[in-house]
């Protein structure tokens, strides 16, 4: 039996991806089986989150014991294909007349090899301008108000490490770093855990250019900011306005230069401008956006084709900033974008040699060194200081430990007691069985809520996040059981079903699982059902007038799910005060360090594990990495 019939008798393949490879030996009955079998892999590939296949491990694409050839028998067969476009040094468009791609090792579908050249082509082209940054010494007063603890610019190195060791503040203020990176260059990468301050980071650096603009006689920068779901937006526009109110309280900075910072921020989608039953936006390469900085949050969840038309739609000589958890899980759909892009960029531990003398009128010459040059042009800072903890709650330990992938001393962390508000619930999978009762309670305060805001900002304060979709520990499952104990509790008060089958409740959350650009609804975005001012029950979504709330009746809306319980995935940008984190009861290869560590912290309060011993080992012995090839072209 040939592999492609393997594959797909054993369970392996898609009907999409089978249907893909079937169609290439319709129309060339001699089509090798090599090549119909890594076609049908490839699509599978792009489906599980890889920019393309790597015929060196397929494993990674099909667990299971297969005949699988070698990887030089594998490239022989594809090399030779009418099929399969092989690009050269000389020659790096793709035939078009070829549906797939072979380059740098990896199978490609076609318009997934043209993403990833255009992104890097892109990426290349942001970070290659220089701006204007002679006037740096006189942004040293400035940059002292901003970053007190860099105080390189003010004091002579002996004052400066006494000043250090009598406040306790480490030796390098990486945010100062970030921040004079950002007069120097147009691609700026700021990653780091929640709360090392990415988006303090972020308020002063926007400050600082404004200052640069207004010492140059400048107009002050135009800013955007975005994120790819509308509550990550919405976080990072709460999280600025709080870290602008600080320091307008301060009175140590113009109040000229805090008006420059933006009040708002939108989704990826309404910021490049969405064009109804079309995958293209308003702004692209022929129609760049109108600003001067494009700040993006979370862009870990960024994928491929999405990066690609961002990148493209900044206009030249503007500054683009990714912010990010590189620990954090990829994105849902094809690609680890800024995954690729770190690596390229290096460690962010250090200034590259070419920054230090330009940047000593605000840093001194006591400025870490980077461990690696590199050839790409963008320039990464990695924050470093601390985890944000509210009082009580001690995760920052737990989630260094599963970010190392260190089982024995995660384990003992969550059997050991010792972390505040963490609890470890060994060997369950049923929250509802468990703590049902409390947990009933809190969604059950939703219907009786009259204020749908209230109701959203209410509802953040508890969450079930689940490593999987479907099953008894699944957010489909969790989600309808919850449903039935909802209603059986109302006496069955529920109104017309959606394509579920489940039931519109008052109190009952709703998720968007599909982007509708006619109703400005997103992959993601989250509403409640409560009635109106009439009595009508109707589902209320943010993204209205003034950050109001929009009113949907439940059976006009685009696909969607209940909330109550949700997987990881679509957690990503959002926090709540409670989490409760269900793993499965066997082992599954979505489960991974990134998973758990995503799922852990979302939490801003409290924080519960339902899983066993033998799952969490499995989950931090493996990573979510994805197959790609942006890293090189970098």
């Amino acid at each position: 039996m040939s592999l492609f019939d393997q594959l797909w008798r054993a369970g392996a393949l898609r009907t999409l991806d089978h249907a893909f490879a079937q169609s290439l030996r319709r129309l060339r009955p001699d089509t090798p089986d090599l090549v119909l079998a890594a076609a049908a892999l490839t699509s599978l590939a792009v489906a599980q989150g890889h920019a393309g296949f790597d015929p060196s491990e397929p494993g990674r694409i099909v667990e299971g014991e297969f005949a699988w050839p070698s990887a030089s028998t594998w490239n022989e067969a594809l090399a030779g294909s009418p099929w399969i476009s092989a690009p050269t040094a000389l020659v790096d468009v793709a035939s078009e007349a070829a549906p797939l791609v072979l380059e740098n090792g990896l199978l490609y579908l076609r318009r997934y090899r043209e993403y990833e050249r255009r992104l890097a082509m892109g990426l290349q082209r942001i970070a290659a301008s220089k701006p204007a940054s002679d006037s740096l010494a006189s942004l040293a007063s400035v940059f002292a108000r901003l970053f007190p603890t860099a105080k390189a610019a003010v004091l002579d190195p002996n004052e400066r490490q006494a000043s250090l060791a009598l406040d306790g503040d480490a030796p390098v203020d990486h945010q100062a770093l970030a921040a004079a990176l950002a007069l120097r260059h147009t691609l700026l990468l700021i990653t780091g855990g929640p709360g090392t301050g990415k988006t303090t980071t972020i308020t002063r650096l926007l400050v600082l250019l404004a200052a640069q603009a207004q010492q140059q006689h400048a107009a002050a920068p135009r800013i955007a900011l975005a994120a790819p779901t509308g509550r990550a937006a919405e976080r990072m526009a709460e999280s600025l306005r709080r870290a602008r109110e600080a320091l307008q309280t301060s009175d140590a900075i113009d109040t000229d230069l805090i008006a420059a910072l933006p009040t708002s921020a939108s989704t990826l989608h309404r910021l490049l401008g969405t064009i109804p039953d079309s995958p293209r936006f308003r702004h692209d390469a022929d129609n760049p956006l109108a600003f001067d900085v494009i700040v993006i949050d979370e862009a870990s969840m960024v994928d491929l084709p999405l990066m690609t038309k961002l990148v493209e739609a900044v206009p030249d000589g503007a500054r683009l900033i990714l912010l990010g958890d590189p620990d954090q899980l990829p994105s849902v759909e094809a690609g680890d974008v800024l995954a690729a892009i770190l690596r390229a960029a290096g460690s962010g531990e250090g200034v590259p040699e070419d920054d230090i003398d330009a940047l000593s009128p605000l840093l001194g010459a006591d400025v870490p060194l980077a461990s690696t040059s590199h050839t790409f042009a963008g320039r990464r800072l990695h924050l470093q200081k601390g985890y944000r903890q509210h009082a009580g709650f001690e995760l920052a330990p737990l989630a260094q430990a599963v970010r190392a992938g260190d089982a024995e001393r995660t384990l003992d962390l969550l059997r050991g007691g010792s972390l505040q508000r963490v609890h470890f619930h060994e060997g369950d999978s049923d929250p509802l069985q468990r703590d049902g009762e409390p947990l009933l309670a809190h969604w059950q305060a939703l219907a009786a809520q009259d204020d749908p805001a209230l109701a959203l900002r209410q509802a953040s304060e508890l969450r079930l996040l689940t490593a999987l979709r479907e099953g008894a520990q699944g957010a489909r499952g969790l989600n309808a059981r919850i449903e039935a104990r909802l209603l059986g509790q109302r006496g069955g008060l529920g109104r017309a079903g959606d394509a579920s089958g489940s039931s519109y409740f008052a109190g009952r959350l709703l998720q968007i699982t599909e982007n509708s650009y006619r109703h400005r609804l997103f992959n993601g975005d989250i509403g409640v059902c409560l009635r109106d001012e009439d009595g009508v029950l109707v589902a209320w979504f943010p993204g209205g007038e003034d950050g109001g709330l929009r009113a949907f009746h439940p059976a006009t809306l685009p696909a969607h799910e209940s909330a109550f319980a949700m997987t990881v995935h679509k957690a990503q940008g959002s926090e709540f005060d409670a989490v409760w984190l269900v793993l499965p009861a066997h082992d599954n290869r979505v489960l991974s360090r990134e998973l758990i560590y995503t799922g852990i912290t979302r939490a801003k309060r409290e924080l519960h594990v339902l899983g066993s011993e033998a799952v969490i080992r499995e989950a931090l012995a493996r990573h979510a990495s994805r197959m790609s090839g942006l890293e090189g072209r970098l």
